[in-house]
């Protein structure tokens, strides 16, 4: 079977026209690829009018040193090769963009801070699979509609310009630097001009997630009661409702200014505030007390507002579950992993930033509160949620998504809740409980980009 993953040789522009390549014989053959004529070749947005000149006993490409540069490729490269008859094109790829939040040039080891060693793994990732990645930021999108500054991995990092990638994987962490003019701009552009894909293009607003969701029958069992905090009406009505709600800040992440109220004996309520060096417990008088110290806040964020759960706990921690769910190499919604995450001591919530653990799924419920007649089918519950709510954001939000972390709960009679939806799933906060070197999240994002660029074979 002829290989579609093929090695890429850059030989001196001595030896080879800048208007042409050498093929293997068989491909041409096999692909009946005309010789003689032009074809174009395509890497990313990069088009070159090329003859192909074929080489016996040969199942690589060469191309010249000029070519290579322009094309951002480096020596040794193995790429997926394909041949499109009806627009005479000779696809190389898939090149995968990653925008990134930032870079550091003046740490050439660690060019991306703590992020650095998942963009190593996702490079390895890419070699294996004949792919070609490259990492940008919002400052290396110029006015070139066609190219980008980024970093690619070729014993070691080098900075480079590259044509605009058949796929962008959106790892911006911020959404000042995702609602920038320019990103905006190069995002539009990339679609419209060069029909780039664009996946997990936008963060996700807990308000509109639960608001889009709870339209739909098959879903709205998942979604505890949750409203936008408007004013002290909407507050009076669900602490009457419920002994406990939460406030969660609408654009929040990663446990960030989220406050619990409880109500307590007589008027009195308890508001108990994360913080990253644990929480922070104030008794109010009455409820209109409470609303006015948090009036400041209010003013300046926007809060939804959710009703209490009673989480399984451990150890008296309550404990949640993070799935992350990605589109595979058919296009279709998987579970990668489902990870339990158990609130670290003085803390309610249980992100790794404010002192989480991990754990695989059984050991957390074989530990937990619930009663054994709720532990036998909760892992599949828990995957049924997070596939049925995964294609519901498909559905229901106008944005593309690859993947998604979707944190869910099991209250103290085993049914499944949805907390919230998570476009920028941290590579920290998923992560599978094992020790192999390229993760299958990693391995999972690549399949998807192959697919979505017709590099699937």
């Amino acid at each position: 079977m002829l290989k579609t993953k093929i090695a890429v040789q850059v030989v001196g522009s001595g030896v080879l026209a800048d208007d042409a390549i050498m093929l293997g014989e068989t491909y041409l053959k096999r692909w009946k690829i005309p010789q003689g004529q032009s074809v174009v070749l395509k890497f990313g947005a990069f088009r070159q009018h090329v003859k192909v000149v074929p080489v016996p006993r040969y199942d690589g490409l060469r191309i010249n040193q000029r070519l290579a540069r322009l094309m951002g490729i480096a020596e040794g490269a193995a790429l997926r090769l394909q041949y499109r008859a009806a627009m005479a094109t000779l696809a190389l790829g898939p090149l995968i963009g990653v925008l990134v939040s930032r870079d550091y040039p003046q740490q050439p080891d660690r060019p991306f801070g703590s992020i650095t060693l998942f963009c190593k793994e996702l490079v390895e990732a890419c070699a294996a699979q004949g792919a070609y990645v490259y990492f940008f930021t919002p400052g290396g999108i110029g006015t070139d509609a066609d190219s980008v500054d980024g970093w690619v991995y070729h014993n070691g990092w080098t900075r480079v310009t590259m044509p605009l990638p058949d796929v962008v994987n959106n790892r911006l962490t911020s959404r000042k630097l995702e609602n920038l003019p320019s990103v905006r701009q190069f995002i539009s552009m990339a679609k419209s001009r060069h029909q780039t894909y664009m996946f997990n293009e936008k963060f996700l607003d807990k308000h509109d997630v639960f608001d889009a969701l709870g339209r739909d029958p098959s879903l709205s069992k998942y979604l505890p009661e949750s409203h936008l905090l408007l004013g002290f009406a909407t507050l009076k009505t669900m602490c009457a409702r419920y002994p406990v709600v939460f406030l969660k800040p609408v654009r929040g992440s990663l446990g960030k200014g989220i406050i619990r109220i409880n109500r307590l004996d007589g008027q009195q309520f308890q508001a108990t505030y994360s913080t990253a060096a644990g929480s922070r417990r104030q008794v109010y008088p009455n409820l209109t007390k409470l609303f006015a110290s948090l009036s400041g806040k209010v003013k300046s964020v926007r809060y939804q507002l959710q009703q209490g759960l009673q989480l399984i706990e451990i150890q008296k921690r309550p404990v949640d579950f993070r799935a992350l769910v990605q589109k595979n190499a058919t296009g279709k919604w998987g579970i990668t992993s489902i990870v339990a995450r158990t609130a670290g001591s003085n803390h309610f919530v249980s992100n790794l930033a404010r002192g989480g653990t991990l754990s695989k799924v059984k050991d957390a419920l074989a530990k937990c509160s619930l009663p054994p007649s709720g532990r036998g089918d909760a892992f599949i519950r828990l995957q049924k949620a997070a596939l049925e709510i995964a294609k519901g954001i498909e559905a229901h939000i106008p944005a593309h998504f690859g993947e998604l972390g979707i944190d869910l709960a099991l209250d103290k009679n085993g049914k499944v809740w949805l907390l919230e939806v998570n476009s920028k799933p941290s590579k920290n906060d998923n992560t599978p409980l094992t020790e192999n070197k390229v993760r299958p999240s990693v391995r999972n994002m690549i399949q998807y980009a192959r697919y979505l660029s017709g590099f699937e074979r």
